[in-house]
């Protein structure tokens, strides 16, 4: 950069621009505010940067914007200079090429402008050092275009040197830059400041005075030839000011070219170096200032930002690189997710979804289809229990285990798809647990030792379930899901069902008891529901804590359903894509139940609502989904809680919660006709067939 020479002989003088400085924090934060505020909003953004003028030499002029950029009110940097500026956020590239940078340079020349025209650049004179920033974030690549501008309005004519460059230190005495320092610390102080981004100057052999633009009338009064004014200069360069001086010099030019024929500016640079303070490096000159014809229009502007080949173009920052591999994948998964939010479901509670703690009950085809789609929607925390070992029929209907997991004997299941889930999302909390769940019908009383292992089972799923807010029962059997089903039930726990024919399947939550503070235990028909609540139908707007439960329209307890079957019937036989969509609808129903303000709670939907207004963002709320690949159709029954029912029913819960595991070794190593005793369908089953006998005989 040299100085230019015009026909008076005078040097002319030159600047060195701003170098943009943005720090990858500013990138991140970028990154967030489009994914969860700005979404598909265009509109303008305020920013701000800072600038520093102590720098070690042969650093550039720097102007800095980090991840506290987007936040006005956030503390400027000790020692460093704010700068206000505008971001401009294209939703796309092509957007972002064909953005009008003429336009928006012009926009901020006006402001500029105005704010000097106003006076207002004199009261606050960070005005006069604004920005602009184009970007376009590929929040897919972690691409970042970007351009950046600093507007400076250009005088009609360049400025000649009166007096070129020199060192401070060739000028003042080192009792006048003591002196200096002191009153720039001082006004700092006074002004609640570290940095001052320009100052008036008075000196002579004895003293130095300093103060802000605003008191110039005053400060320089009776002075008619010259005055004196400090500029924070982020410029390393000993013979070039930096950037900030530019839009000053217009601003004097416009407000004091009538009354002073010069000024003096004293590029204030003040670097630290081994803890040693030195302002020496400053540098101080005299220009001429040219008069300013009356106009109120705005003077010419530049600004925009070289690229890195030195072109007039934009940059492009690659973070995919230099990002934690964790993180960056962390952040991609959540991409799709917050990307519902910008314009299909803008109310959609993310935060719920992916913050809740899911226990899977089984690891087979169903356990690994649900924890697949349970990543899918962001979920964190995923607990597997099963007691089996991967055999070689597995991994093609379970898509967390391969053929090696089946060599020497099976990796246990829930063991390998906590694993296998780490290697699919380091970000995701998982661990198995290779237990059994003891089941009604299946005795523990074999020995000491195998009663003991029967209850240290109980409590460890009394503990898990406690641990956890959505217990999923994806089990083979119908008699290993009474237990959690009774604990879920016990500790108000949300549980999803979900069971499969060879081409029918049924999803479906259990209905949530209430509190135990209000009261739970059955609410049907002891209590039963006025016929405004139900509208048309016995089964319309029925709540959450009056739904049943998956035993609830069995009026046979659930006992050993392996005892004396072929081997067709001891597997789970089904058409290999129903646990795919049995599987995906059970996360589906969890996350639809957690968007509605009940939860749990929230009133079942059925058919008949499928026309109507949805309840949530995301539609329906169904009791159950039950599906008949056949005939590829689906229907939303809806059936209240059963006040017999072997596993909700207020005499089996107090039962438990009174006794615990006694009560517990009872029902397993009892037949079926211990809970039917318990909960009254015994004699329900002597009084159906006394009346179908006297039916008999009438009939007779």
């Amino acid at each position: 950069m040299a100085a230019a020479t015009g026909d008076s002989g005078l040097s002319r003088l030159q600047f060195a621009p701003f170098s943009s400085a943005l720090d990858v924090g500013f990138w991140h934060e970028l990154t967030q505010k489009k994914l969860n505020e700005y979404r598909l909003d265009e509109a303008p953004k305020d920013i701000k940067g800072y600038y520093y003028n102590g720098d070690s030499a042969g650093l550039p002029a720097r102007l800095t914007l980090e991840f506290s950029a987007f936040d006005m009110s956030a503390p400027t940097p000790a020692h460093c200079c704010p700068a206000v500026g505008t971001l401009h956020n294209t939703n796309t590239l092509e957007a972002f090429k064909a953005a009008d940078k003429k336009l928006l340079l012009e926009q901020a020349a006006n402001e500029i402008w105005a704010s000097i025209r106003s006076g207002a650049a004199l009261d606050n004179p960070v005005l006069l050092n604004k920005f602009l920033l184009l970007t376009f974030a590929d929040l897919k690549k972690y691409h970042f275009y970007y351009w950046f501008c600093s507007p400076a309005l250009c005088l009609p004519e360049s400025i000649p040197l009166v007096q070129g460059p020199v060192g401070l230190d060739q000028r003042f005495s080192l009792k006048q830059i003591q002196a200096l320092e002191r009153a720039y610390d001082d006004l700092c102080q006074t002004e609640g400041v570290s940095a001052l981004p320009y100052f008036l100057i008075k000196y002579d052999e004895n003293e130095v005075l300093v103060s802000l633009l605003k008191h110039y009338s005053d400060f320089f009064q009776g002075q008619r030839t010259k005055i004196t004014v400090g500029v924070y200069d982020p410029c390393n360069l000993a013979q070039y000011p930096g950037w900030p001086l530019r839009n000053f010099l217009v601003l004097a030019a416009h407000r004091w070219s009538s009354s002073f024929q010069s000024v003096e500016v004293l590029c204030f640079r003040d670097r630290t170096l081994q803890g040693v303070r030195d302002i020496t490096h400053s540098i101080i000159f005299e220009v001429k200032l040219p008069e300013m014809a009356f106009s109120p229009d705005c003077p010419k502007a530049v600004g925009w930002e070289k690229n890195q080949k030195g072109g007039m173009g934009p940059r492009m920052v690659n973070l995919s690189e230099c990002m934690d591999p964790k993180r960056l994948a962390e952040s991609s998964v959540d991409l799709n997710l917050k990307l519902m939010c910008w314009r299909l479901v803008p109310t959609l509670d993310l935060d719920r979804v992916v913050s809740v703690k899911c226990l899977l009950l089984g690891a087979g085809t169903l356990g690994c289809n649900v924890a697949r789609t349970l990543m899918g929607w962001g979920v964190r925390h995923i607990t597997f229990v099963d007691n089996a070992k991967i055999s070689y029929s597995n991994p093609v209907r379970q898509p967390l285990y391969e053929f090696e997991d089946c060599l020497a004997g099976g990796k246990p299941k829930a063991v390998a798809a906590a694993d296998r889930l780490q290697k699919i999302f380091p970000g995701v909390n998982t661990s198995g647990f290779n237990m059994s769940i003891p089941m009604p019908g299946h005795p523990v009383n074999f020995s000491s030792v195998t009663l003991e292992q029967a209850r240290r089972d109980v409590q460890q799923l009394e503990q898990l379930i406690e641990g956890h807010d959505v217990v999923f029962l994806l089990m083979d059997t119908r008699e290993s899901r009474w237990l959690p089903a009774v604990i879920a039930a016990s500790k108000r726990k949300l549980v999803i069902n979900a069971a499969l024919g060879f081409d029918t399947f049924v999803v479906m939550r259990h209905g949530l008891k209430k509190p135990k503070q209000q009261g739970a235990g059955d609410l049907y028909p002891s209590h039963p529901v006025a016929p405004a609540d139900l509208g048309s139908s016995l089964f319309a707007n029925i709540p959450g804590y009056k739904l049943g439960c998956y035993f609830c329209n069995d009026v046979v307890a659930p006992g050993d359903s392996t005892r004396d079957r072929t081997l067709d019937q001891q597997c789970t036989v089904s058409r290999p894509g129903l646990a795919m969509i049995a599987g995906a609808l059970a996360v589906e129903l969890m996350v639809s139940v957690l968007q509605h303000p009940e939860g749990g709670y929230a009133i079942a939907s059925s058919s008949d609502d499928r026309m109507n207004e949805p309840p949530t963002a995301l539609g329906l709320v169904p009791h159950q989904i039950r599906g008949f690949l056949s005939r590829f159709d689906n229907v939303l029954p809806v059936s209240l809680a059963f006040d017999k029912c072997t596993a909700c029913s207020s005499k089996v819960l107090d039962q438990y919660e009174r006794e615990g595991f006694n009560f517990l070794a009872k029902v397993f190593n009892s037949s079926h006709s211990f809970l039917e005793d318990l909960t009254g369908l015994t004699l329900l089953h002597q009084e159906t067939q006394a009346a179908e006998n006297d039916l008999e005989a009438v009939r007779e």
